[in-house]
């Protein structure tokens, strides 16, 4: 039921992929990819964060940025550190941190699927990130970010995912940041080929489970060329990553706060919460969070009866902010108010703790993680989660991947 096709990737020469592949766009600011590229001609920040070569007063979303992400895609495969190649192909890509592995078929996906809902969504975006996004596709006319998918546990597909790793070997072999190491196979024989197209079609949907600012952008960018009758087949599709849900990993979004205590606050938290003091800083279960403030940790246990049965109003991270972060400290909307800011669950509640001893946090919020179950429950529910919901990791790095629109 859906489409998921082969494509002629843009990608590294093989001694260059571990130069290449960087951190996605969305994870470090300009000045972190600046830091991190700084001696790196081969970087793939200098395509997908380009404010990186230019001054830094100016904007990273200037017309100049983009034009310089453009010039340096070209560059790129003028030098031969990016090829693209001469087949559709499939590849697969597989993480493993701290021993636990995770693989991906890398594909093209289509822009009708999301239309009519079967790639299934779980967050709302932001209109700025998606012009952002959509002006990098059209300087580059290419899918320069891959779309993070997934999709229910399917025996046949991961059968003869497993079957060629084991008969073939990777092309790119390398450990990167945070200790994760990033295998590639190319996956080029058209028999597999066709009957993963074929196993693929027997799914009913597709899950975003990152890239959400992407996938609107890359869609618009497709439905913004076929209006101008300007499309190829390749910009009715867009580049995706996807893995069976069963192997994902989705770590908790923790929160900070820079409020005024109220003196009645521990009497209104016991309103909805048991409240008692906490040794451990992680909660261990669901409906259950840590609480870090003036130097003591407290476990905060939802009361049952303020649970409500709905598959958004359930989160632990509906729950804190419905229960406490709005009622008691007015923080309506999470995405703009200043006094709230979110830590990855990459980060260890000693980040919490050193935030809130500098003073410029007064509490911060240990969360128990989002399921996978969770997610694909409110996607088709056709709900949306509260913001930052999610943090998966390991992440999966850009640069390895581009796909070419070829409408230039």
């Amino acid at each position: 039921m859906v489409d998921v096709r082969p494509f002629k990737a843009i990608r590294p020469a093989s001694n260059l992929a571990d130069k290449v592949a960087e951190l996605p766009y969305d994870v470090v600011d300009s000045n972190q990819a600046r830091y991190l590229a700084q001696g790196n001609p081969y970087s793939y920040f200098h395509i997908d964060k380009a404010e990186i070569d230019l001054p830094q007063s100016m904007s990273p979303y200037d017309k100049a940025v983009y034009q310089k992400a453009a010039a340096n895609l070209k560059e790129f495969l003028q030098k031969g550190w990016l090829k693209k190649d001469r087949k559709d192909n499939y590849y697969l890509y597989q993480l493993t941190m701290a021993g636990r592995s995770q693989t991906g078929l890398v594909a093209c996906t289509s822009i009708d699927d999301y239309t009519s809902g079967k790639i299934k969504k779980h967050e709302y975006t932001r209109h700025e990130k998606e012009i952002d996004r959509m002006n990098h596709i059209r300087s580059c006319d290419a899918n320069t970010s891959p779309i993070f998918l997934s999709y229910r546990k399917n025996a046949a597909i991961q059968q003869l995912i497993q079957q060629w790793q084991e008969s073939h070997e990777a092309m790119y072999d390398f450990t990167s940041y945070h200790k994760v190491q990033h295998k590639v196979w190319l996956l080029d024989n058209d028999t597999v080929i066709q009957e993963l197209k074929k196993a693929f079609a027997s799914v009913e949907a597709l899950y975003i489970a990152d890239g959400h600012h992407r996938t609107e952008s890359a869609v618009k960018v497709g439905l913004e060329k076929r209006k101008e009758q300007n499309q190829s087949l390749e910009s009715d599709y867009f580049l995706s990553i996807l893995f069976p849900e069963d192997e994902l990993l989705i770590k908790e979004y923790n929160r900070i706060l820079n409020v005024e205590i109220p003196d009645d606050f521990f009497e209104r938290l016991k309103e909805s919460f048991t409240v008692e003091k906490a040794t451990e800083k992680k909660p261990d279960t669901a409906g259950q969070m840590r609480m870090y403030m003036a130097g003591n940790w407290y476990c905060l246990k939802v009361k049952k009866e303020a649970i409500p049965t709905d598959p958004v109003g359930k989160l632990d991270v509906s729950l804190l902010q419905n229960l406490l972060i709005a009622p008691i400290f007015d923080i309506q909307d999470v995405r703009s108010d200043q006094r709230i800011d979110f830590v990855g669950g990459i980060e260890e509640p000693e980040k919490l703790e050193e935030l809130v001893d500098s003073r410029k946090w007064t509490v911060a919020f240990s969360m128990y993680p989002t399921k996978m179950q969770d997610l694909l429950q409110v996607a088709d529910a056709k709900e949306i989660m509260p913001p930052k919901s999610t943090w998966f990791e390991p992440k999966l790095l850009s640069g390895l991947f581009l796909h070419d629109l070829e409408t230039t």
